[in-house]
């Protein structure tokens, strides 16, 4: 889902730039004001899940390739303007260290998925969880009696959160050979129309790759609340849950390093995702280079496709994994020391 460098024109990619200029700036105003200083660094770390979650390709049968994305579960942790500055943080490390992802695109892939996923996602798990419970049910811990639901209800949200994003980008793609075409209809950025670009999109999404993000986002959502119930802000954002201290977060900082070291079974799945091939592939696939691409602007990434050089390639992907996730926790160490404390007026205990 990663829209590469000059599948879309510069004018659209100005277009979403503008339009996630206020996104952004209205999630750090809610991330400092929701999220207390001494849990922002957990903030990272949920961030890191859909760092590594993305590098994990499954395969679709046809040669194409997709990956979970986990942003429903950072929206349920943290909350949903938390989940999109997290998300967007680790988006722009995957394009500037990694080249994945366009760096013009970002925008556009921020919209996708770190607004519309986490935002999505985050509405529907509400809806299904039910109102009273959100707000009454007991506190996140391992055995409260509402945590099934609360999973069952992360599962649909995650999984129609990754099909909206799926569906935006897909239009993304679309629409370019209808506004964009040289004098010949030949199209000058992503050549193939909605009526190819939304199937395409859509079929691995609402089957293998949309239950690859719910398995990811329950199957974490469920290991966080049992083992280490302090992580994250006890449902929704804001609703006065004391901070517990970091040290509570290390069995998932545990589970974050095995992560890490497995994301070379991503490795695995062959074939480039839908709408992520090279210019020569995609050239090869309708006959010519669209203009746009062939005169576009390019990146040259630090790292290009999680790669280090000579290192074997398991390697390359475990030391990316590695720095991707160390960039992730110093961002946003950084942003807590930045941030205000929130005053707690939960109830006390005297005595």
């Amino acid at each position: 889902m990663h829209i590469p460098e000059n599948y879309l024109s510069p004018s659209t990619c100005g277009v979403f730039a503008v339009a996630m200029v206020p996104v952004w700036m209205r999630a750090v105003r809610h991330v400092r004001e929701e999220v207390p200083r001494q849990k922002m660094p957990l903030v990272g770390v949920a961030a890191a899940f859909c760092f590594l979650a993305m590098m994990f390709n499954i395969p679709l049968p046809g040669g194409t390739t997709g990956h979970a994305v986990a942003g429903t579960l950072v929206a349920i942790l943290f909350g949903p303007w938390a989940a999109t500055l997290a998300i967007s943080i680790a988006l722009a490390i995957q394009a500037v260290m990694f080249g994945d992802g366009g760096i013009l695109a970002l925008p556009a892939n921020c919209f996708n998925m770190a607004f519309v996923l986490p935002m999505c996602g985050y509405a529907v798990y509400g809806l299904v969880r039910g109102r009273e419970e959100r707000h009454t049910g007991a506190r996140a811990g391992s055995g409260r009696p509402g945590l099934g639901r609360e999973l069952v209800a992360a599962g649909v949200g995650s999984y129609v959160g990754i099909n909206a994003a799926a569906l935006c980008a897909a239009i993304e793609f679309g629409v370019q050979p209808l506004l964009f075409s040289d004098a010949a209809g030949r199209a000058l950025y992503c050549p193939y129309p909605l009526w190819v670009s939304v199937p395409a999109m859509l079929v691995g999404h609402l089957t293998v790759w949309g239950a690859a993000e719910v398995v990811f986002t329950v199957g974490i959502l469920a290991f966080v609340r049992r083992v280490a119930p302090g992580f994250g802000l006890g449902g929704l954002a804001g609703d006065g849950v004391q901070a517990a201290p970091v040290r509570a977060a290390r069995p998932v900082l545990a589970l974050v390093a095995a992560l890490a070291v497995l994301t070379p079974l991503g490795l695995l799945a062959t074939g480039d995702a839908w709408g992520e091939w090279s210019t020569a592939d995609l050239s090869a696939q309708v006959g010519y280079t669209p203009a746009g691409m062939a005169h576009g602007w390019e990146w040259a990434s630090l790292m290009p496709d999680y790669s280090l050089g000579a290192l074997p390639s398991w390697l390359g992907y475990v030391l990316s994994a590695a720095i991707g996730v160390g960039a992730l926790l110093v961002a946003f160490r950084l942003l807590g020391a930045g941030a205000s404390s929130r005053v707690d007026f939960g109830p006390r205990h005297d005595g």
